[in-house]
């Protein structure tokens, strides 16, 4: 152990604001918005009753990136649904998880995580789950530059490291259950933990040798398909990045219904991105998005290993939210 506790602080850090909210095909008024959703109570009305649908999305990379690919699904929508449709992208992601709690959005994107936490505070369903090359489940991963000398999770003691988003799954929950399992903590062992706020960041933060290691995604646990393939264009820049440990697999990342969204809507909803998942373009689409091929039925019961990573990690789901209420 290498001085003690180490300090935390925020790298890359985005903006402080809670929220970005925008109207379909038009991404300009972002403020008046995004004032509206954090100055909205529980007791708002869903929008079951109106002509708008409302989208979250959880920001797994930079938000004007995550607005950029999803406007092809947003216009689907519009299309199929014969609604507007205003799509939101919060900083982080207990923003979308506490925009559900407030009844301030009728469907989002959620991480495992994001929802598990969103299940105990807001009345949500989960409807469908994510398939990654016919998986309905991912992996986290611990990386490192191939050049670190770092070969175990035993050689990160008196190391720095990164995390993702304290709500991410794969870079901070499993994670923080893998060090665990291996007798390493984290705040006694490591000389400096950051949060990176998103995976482009964490790899990034490794790649330029910010920190020695970080938490990130991966699709398969042979280095095949993972976010440091998606985020570092130039395969050199892969080359240097190398995974020392994956988790267990991760239930995957999941789309969750309002419980006052009107029923019938939902049931479209879910049609629409079914339909999407056996179709080409709405395939690439989702893959553009979020790294995903399509969607498969889900239920509670599927995110219940999630819950028990939350205990072991020893991460209490309320804290999580807590933190976001002024």
């Amino acid at each position: 152990m290498a001085g003690g506790a180490p300090h935390e602080q925020t790298i890359c850090s985005r903006s402080h604001v809670s929220v970005s909210m925008v109207p379909m095909r038009q991404w300009s008024g972002i403020f008046l918005l995004a004032l509206a959703l954090i100055m909205g109570t529980a007791c708002g009305k869903s929008s079951s009753t109106s002509k708008t649908l409302r989208v979250g999305f959880v920001p797994a990379e930079d938000a004007q990136q995550v607005i950029q690919n999803a406007q092809p699904i947003v216009d689907i929508l519009h299309k199929r649904l014969g609604m507007e449709v205003q799509p939101f992208v919060a900083t982080d992601y207990t923003g979308v998880v506490e925009a559900l709690r407030v009844n301030k959005l009728d469907i989002a994107f959620l991480t495992p995580a994001s929802y598990v936490l969103a299940k105990s505070e807001a009345n949500v369903r989960v409807a469908l789950k994510s398939e990654r090359k016919g998986n309905p489940y991912y992996y986290a991963a611990i990386i490192t530059r191939a050049d670190s000398g770092i070969k175990k999770l035993e050689d990160l003691r008196g190391k720095t490291f990164a995390f993702g988003d304290p709500l991410s799954t794969s870079a901070n929950v499993f994670p923080r259950k893998m060090f665990h399992d291996r007798g390493i903590d984290p705040v006694r062992d490591f000389k400096q933990i950051l949060y990176s706020g998103g995976h482009d960041a964490t790899v990034l933060a490794v790649l330029n040798g910010k920190v020695d290691a970080g938490a990130t995604y991966a699709n398969s646990p042979d280095s095949e398909d993972t976010a440091w393939m998606r985020y570092l264009k130039n395969p050199e820049d892969v080359k240097k990045i190398r995974a020392i440990a994956f988790s267990e697999p991760i239930p995957a990342d999941n789309l969750v219904i309002n419980g006052n969204l009107d029923a019938s809507i939902a049931r479209r909803v879910e049609e629409i991105f079914l339909e999407m998942s056996r179709d080409p373009a709405g395939k690439k689409m989702l893959r553009d998005l979020y790294q995903i091929d399509g969607f498969v039925p889900a239920s509670d019961k599927d995110y219940d290993s999630v819950r028990e990573a939350f205990a072991v990690a020893g991460i209490k789901l309320k804290d999580a939210l807590q933190k976001k209420r002024p």
